[in-house]
């Protein structure tokens, strides 16, 4: 009996407790990049992705934004069948084919837009969003083309049209037919502008480049969300040319409001609303 007991003492703790789990189960818990401080996951969702200790905007997929702005199931997604190739059979560190196919299968998108028609609060428009997951929301052929389509089908229907920003520019592994979506989709909004069509940009962080120099400074009304980095080249690169301090919040949506080139910055909860005040104040 003692020979018994004795190996039966010999057991280790990890054979006679049970297996402990996680207390937190991992990203429970975020870590906000402006305030530092620890945010649940569900609240800071639930807040639409901004930080509820701060109030920072957090960057969102397009697919995000749309749950966000369009009434519960009215959004209809136009545009669908367009893919980019790679006429140029670019190469940098990696072929820009093989880019394409790892961003697609990584979002599961075709590229970095996303069109349709939906209802915001009741009053219908046609919404553009640009995808920062997908390379960065850079504009190539693809982009431009939707855009384009986007705007001439709001200029054949009357609605009014969204353009939400957030891109690193045009897209250099397409070179010059990147660079020529520029004057593409500056023109049809010149014809959509001669239709009377009403055309609202919202510029999200980051706003740059050329997007920033064509489609996203022309509409009739332009928003910004706060703090969103809005220009054309980088702080950085314009400090170092000019070789002077920039002022302070240089290139953010507040500075901007300042030197009038955005008409209002709307926190991202009244978003929704403001369009649909502004679609009422135009009659569109």
């Amino acid at each position: 009996m003692a020979k018994a007991a004795s190996e039966k003492n010999t057991r280790t703790w990890s054979e006679v407790l049970p297996e402990r789990k996680a207390a937190i189960p991992e990203g429970l818990w975020l870590r906000c990049t402006s305030c530092t401080k620890m945010v649940y996951r569900r609240h800071l969702e639930a807040n639409l992705h901004v930080c509820p200790e701060c109030g920072f905007h957090n960057r969102i997929s397009a697919t995000e934004r749309i749950r966000q702005l369009a009434d519960e199931g009215s959004f209809q997604e136009l545009f669908t069948g367009l893919a980019p190739t790679d006429p140029l059979q670019f190469k940098d560190l990696k072929a820009y084919k093989d880019r394409l196919l790892s961003e697609q299968i990584k979002t599961g998108a075709q590229d970095a837009i996303k069109a349709g028609t939906m209802f915001i609060k009741g009053r219908e428009a046609l919404v553009c969003c640009l995808d920062l997951t997908f390379m960065m929301g850079s504009m190539g052929s693809v982009v431009g083309e939707v855009i384009t389509r986007a705007i001439e089908h709001a200029t054949k229907t009357g609605l009014p049209l969204v353009i939400v920003s957030c891109s690193g520019g045009a897209r250099m592994q397409e070179s010059g037919l990147s660079l020529m979506q520029m004057a593409k989709t500056s023109a049809a909004l010149a014809k959509f502008d001669n239709a009377g069509g009403l055309f609202i940009s919202v510029l999200t962080d980051p706003t740059t480049g050329g997007v920033t120099a064509s489609f996203a400074m022309l509409g009739d009304v332009i928003l910004a969300e706060p703090n969103a980095l809005i220009g054309f080249a980088g702080p950085r690169v314009i400090q170092q040319t000019i070789r002077q301090e920039l002022p302070e919040g240089f290139q953010r949506a507040e500075f901007l409001k300042k030197s009038g080139l955005v008409d209002r910055v709307v926190p991202r909860s009244q978003l929704r609303s403001e369009i649909a005040r502004i679609i009422d104040y135009t009659g569109k």
